[in-house]
């Protein structure tokens, strides 16, 4: 299956800071209007950015959002290193070199009636873009997104009053952007927070394939990001379903352009077993290719 991909339509873009704020656990939500990159981004496609002029390496970052018309992005994003605890001391109005977007996108068409987007803590913002893609489609397609978090999730969860059938009782937490968007939504933790489902992401979309008829799996495909762990488990869980699924990896990169081959993984081919770069041949992989039972 082909997907979206940039190759020759990646930009150099200087982008200005429109809004930049903390969001709890360490995470925070940054909009630039950088209209080239708004312009061509994708749901799964990325921005390699520099978060400070002191650092010459660029971090690679999801976009969650971009609108077309008014030239922005948004990218969430949690510090865990110097880069990113720099870039969460930049202002409104700043400037940041940005390259974007880049890799393979998600499949943007031909959906099942009932796609399960799964999302686990870094790999929540593709699904929120991928689920507002949907989302303006037709009326006929309804995404449930399930995210999971082991820290405070960027956003303060609301009770659901979207009820769908097959949620297990109790499971009513939900992401107050999604509810807007009458996007069915459930937030998966271990952490005990109010709302959510005591257990994985993969818990919870088990007991809820489980939980429907069975007829309606021919409804349901997956589509996913997060860490490796979390992805495993996904393809397992598809594979288990008979499902199609889509998985964008998380791996750590030096050029993000395919240059370095720093992020290489393997993946399944009709020829065999072969290296492929997760900035430009990825992030976005049919998950059977990359975690074959």
């Amino acid at each position: 299956m082909k997907h979206p991909s940039t190759r020759g339509t990646i930009n150099l873009e200087q982008a200005t800071i429109l809004d930049h704020k903390a969001c709890g656990g360490d995470q925070y939500l940054l909009r630039l209007h950088a209209p080239e990159t708004a312009k061509a981004a994708l749901a799964g496609h990325f921005v390699h950015l520099r978060c400070d002029d002191s650092l010459p390496m660029r971090r690679p970052m999801s976009i969650m959002r971009a609108h077309q018309q008014q030239g922005w992005i948004d990218i969430m994003y949690k510090t865990h290193g110097r880069g990113t605890r720099l870039l969460a001391r930049r202002q409104t109005d700043e400037q940041l070199s940005i390259i974007g977007p880049i890799g393979v996108a998600f499949r943007q068409n031909a959906y099942r009636k009932r796609p399960l987007l799964i999302g686990g803590g870094a790999g929540i913002p593709p699904m929120i873009f991928l689920s507002e893609h949907i989302r303006h489609g037709t009326a006929e397609i309804s995404p449930f997104v399930i995210m999971g978090s082991e820290v405070p999730f960027p956003f303060q969860p609301v009770p659901s009053q979207i009820m769908m059938a097959g949620i297990p009782d109790g499971c009513i937490a939900a992401m107050p952007l999604l509810e807007d968007w009458g996007i069915t939504s459930r937030l998966s933790s271990l952490q005990g927070y109010p709302g959510c489902y005591d257990g994985y992401v993969t818990d919870l979309a088990r007991a809820w394939l489980d939980n429907i008829d069975i007829r309606e799996h021919q409804n349901i495909e997956i589509f996913s990001c997060g860490p490796t762990p979390m992805l495993k488990a996904v393809a397992a869980l598809a594979a288990e379903y008979d499902l199609p699924c889509q998985v964008s990896l998380e791996e750590y990169m030096a050029c993000a352009l395919g240059g370095c081959a720093a992020c290489a993984v393997r993946v399944k081919t009709d020829q065999g077993i072969a290296m492929k770069r997760v900035c430009v041949d990825g992030p976005v992989f049919e998950a059977a290719t990359v975690f074959p039972r």
